[in-house]
């Protein structure tokens, strides 16, 4: 064996060796002895009552939504556009309720539904339409699973810092509801029935026309996320949830399901629909995707040595199957390590192992799906559409290229596409 340790055996070493210098250097205090400043309770520490009634993360985290560079919001109209979660400090798959992203409301403002008032009904092509209360909907079986949701509009651009920027319109949370399979069967669909519409409760009527196949299978009204009621901005208080289609498909505030024999062109179709059948298919459902989380742009390596490489990948079509990481801009491809469950329709965490020369480089990552669909590259898609692969390409449908962060050789991390 080398005497020489590798760098991330020398990294794992001497964190260890520290580790057992604190535990050494432990000592319990005396009974008379004072907290030190560090440790006393700041002067706007929330009063205890409130931290009882619900908690409040540390002071020291500052992890916060942005708005897309492209649009403010509240714009002038004092509409909310897209606001983009922050990818780069997120660790597993969940991402915080207060954290998610949030894309256009139709209309001023968040609704303020009252949850006893609110009704869902189900009519159309079924041979009992029925009209269901929450409390009512709370009764019935229900299911949780981890969904990640993501616009269209997450698409990154050379002008984008970070990957907050690039990738920040997509999250994952743990819902719970009912699956609309249930209610649909309960009403009895009938012959002929093909699609659904489903229509939300916002000032302009927020509807989206959903095949019937995928409605019975995996699609769920949902209550519940990440372990309590689903936030006001996210849908309360029923959120539709479409495994692995366009976020606008996940329709919020949901009040009404029309069973019907063809698709209907909603609100939500205008700027979601394309004429060349090549495009259309490639709009809807999300393909596999991945980005690269740590390190990203913005952020900084102190100097060569170790690194866990880490980020984020996700498919439409069901569960990742494999990811691959690329030191050198695309040119060779080493597998990634998992580092969380891969569920259908789910974001998946991974890890590599990096040992950084000090080199500049370009890294990267591609993901390949159940189905055995790889991730594309820019080049590929510029290929298929016979484009010139250059910054400014315009890729139709859903984006979900392959993206590569610079990593200059003083640490700094910039967006490959600039």
């Amino acid at each position: 064996m080398s005497s020489k340790l590798s760098g991330r055996r020398r990294f794992l070493r001497d964190s260890a060796a520290l580790v057992g210098l604190a535990a050494g250097a432990g000592v319990a205090p005396s009974a008379g002895a004072q907290m030190s400043p560090s440790e006393a309770p700041p002067k706007d520490c929330k009063d205890n009552k409130d931290l009882i009634a619900y908690g409040e993360r540390s002071r020291y985290v500052k992890s916060v939504r942005i708005p897309v560079m492209e649009r403010m919001s509240p714009d002038e109209f004092g509409m909310t556009f897209h606001v983009l979660s922050p990818l780069q400090d997120s660790v597993g798959i969940i991402t915080a309720s207060s954290l998610h992203y949030v894309a256009t409301h139709r209309g001023s403002y968040v609704p303020d539904i009252n949850p006893e008032e609110h009704r869902l009904m189900i009519h159309g092509m079924v041979d009992r339409p029925l009209i269901f209360t929450v409390e009512e909907l709370k009764r019935l079986p229900y299911v949780t699973r981890t969904h990640f949701l993501e616009c269209s509009g997450n698409r990154a651009r050379a002008t984008h810092k970070t990957v907050q920027q690039t990738h920040g319109m997509t999250s994952c949370s743990e819902w719970t509801g009912v699956p609309l399979s249930l209610l649909l069967k309960e009403a009895g669909v009938q012959s002929g029935a093909s699609y659904v519409v489903a229509e939300g409760a916002e000032t302009v009527k927020g509807a989206t026309s959903l095949p019937l196949a995928k409605v019975m299978d995996d699609c769920l009204v949902c209550y519940g996320q990440n372990g309590e009621p689903v936030r006001p901005q996210h849908g309360f208080p029923l959120r539709l949830i479409v495994p692995g289609y366009e976020g606008i498909h996940n329709v919020k505030y949901l009040r009404r399901i029309k069973v019907v024999d063809q698709h209907y062109m909603t609100y939500n179709d205008y700027g979601h629909l394309a004429a060349d059948a090549r495009v259309a298919a490639l709009n809807r459902q999300v393909g596999p995707k991945s980005v690269i989380t740590f390190p990203s742009g913005e952020q900084k390596l102190p100097g060569p040595g170790f690194y866990e490489i880490t980020g984020l990948a996700w498919s439409g079509s069901g569960a990742v199957r494999t990811v691959d990481i690329s030191l050198d801009g695309g040119q060779t491809w080493t597998p990634a390590e998992f580092r969380s469950p891969a569920y259908p329709m789910a974001h998946t965490r991974f890890g590599f192992h990096w040992t950084w020369d000090g080199k500049e480089c370009v890294i990267m990552s591609r993901c390949t799906d159940e189905l055995g669909t790889v991730q594309p590259t820019r080049a590929e898609i510029a290929k298929y559409w016979n484009q010139p692969n250059d910054k400014d390409l315009q890729i139709k449908g859903l984006d979900n290229s392959v993206f590569g962060w610079r990593v200059a050789s003083d640490g700094s991390v910039h967006n490959g596409l600039a």
